[in-house]
């Protein structure tokens, strides 16, 4: 059934799929319409973070940015569902055409520019959801803030999200905001994250929860620029890191039509260069911190590899568009 809908959809353009896409799962994932991608999954249980998992494969942030769809891929067996990125105001994000797929480099490109409809209406949303899983919310910043109060955007995100999210992911590598890559590194990067440290704690006690922070970071660091993220992370007490957002570099890609088109690449072409920045983090951290591997899993060598590179948990988000639900049979068995 997937591989007939999919065909279909490759025909038109690749926004107006997934609108089309996300629209069905909302409208479906409570009536019996979820049969059509609903699957139970034999999965391998575990602990990280303090929380329990199903299995270990995630949806990566980027696909249910409003929170819209969270019991349809949970129908679909993922072992945990990261939404967002969410900002505290609505935001239109970048101009169209904003989306293009490369299917002979199994890849996407995209500069949507964290589209989305604002944090009250992901919360709204996320309470309306059936969903007793392990639940991700990313925040990032509005693009007209200006780089100076970007720590408000994530504090004012934060605060609301806290009690519902069972981790909170610090975006902090898009490619499609400007200026927003500039917060992974030096002081920016110490300030940012102690500040959402010091936040965190006080929410802790004034609500009993501990919700821990992971930061997403990119693929595009040198060694040197990941071992002073690794430095960082562990020094304000962050509790897990994601490897890795999209990439900028086109090697993989030149000559496609859309090699040229900006926006962050994702997809097969990032498994090498995602998998590497597993392997630099999992060395600088020497064990600090749980690291969630993105980028490039489309199989179960792919898997395996990142496993084998230092990630406890995975995320899909490219592959998954590529291949659908039964991608998650064959990564939850690796």
């Amino acid at each position: 059934m997937y591989s007939i809908v999919q065909k279909l959809l490759m025909l038109c353009d690749a926004e107006r799929s997934h609108d089309f896409s996300m629209a069905f799962l909302k409208g479906s994932q409570h009536n019996l319409l979820k049969n059509i991608y609903a699957q139970s999954l034999s999965g391998k249980p575990l602990e990280c973070l303090g929380l329990s998992f199903k299995n270990p494969i995630g949806l990566a942030a980027g696909l249910d940015k409003n929170a819209e769809c969270i019991d349809a891929f949970d129908a679909m067996g993922f072992g945990f569902i990261e939404v967002g990125t969410t900002t505290p105001l609505a935001q239109f994000g970048n101009d169209k055409p904003r989306m293009f797929r490369l299917p002979q480099h199994k890849a996407i490109i995209n500069r949507l520019g964290f589209n989305n409809k604002g944090v009250d209406y992901l919360v709204e949303r996320v309470n309306q959801s059936n969903y007793q899983g392990v639940l991700g919310i990313n925040i990032g910043k509005n693009k007209d803030t200006p780089e100076e109060n970007a720590i408000d955007d994530y504090l004012n995100c934060m605060r609301k999200v806290y009690e519902l999210a069972s981790y909170i992911t610090i975006n902090i590598s898009s490619p499609n905001t400007p200026g927003l890559r500039n917060l992974q590194y030096g002081d920016l990067l110490k300030t940012l994250l102690s500040s959402l440290k010091t936040e965190q704690t006080l929410l802790h006690k004034a609500t009993g929860k501990y919700v821990p922070l992971a930061v997403k970071i990119a693929p595009d660091n040198t060694q040197a620029e990941v071992h002073d993220i690794a430095t960082a992370l562990i020094e304000t007490g962050m509790d897990a890191v994601i490897a890795t957002n999209t990439t900028l570099a086109r090697d993989s890609v030149l000559g496609h039509k859309h090699a040229d088109e900006m926006g962050g690449l994702s997809g097969a072409v990032l498994t090498k260069q995602s998998n590497d920045i597993t392997q630099m983090l999992s060395k600088a951290l020497n064990g600090a911190m749980p690291i969630i591997g993105v980028g490039g899993i489309s199989n179960a060598q792919d898997a395996a590899q990142r496993y084998a590179s230092g990630a406890r948990l995975l995320q899909v988000y490219s592959s998954f568009i590529y291949q659908g639900p039964p991608l998650l049979k064959e990564l939850t068995n690796v």
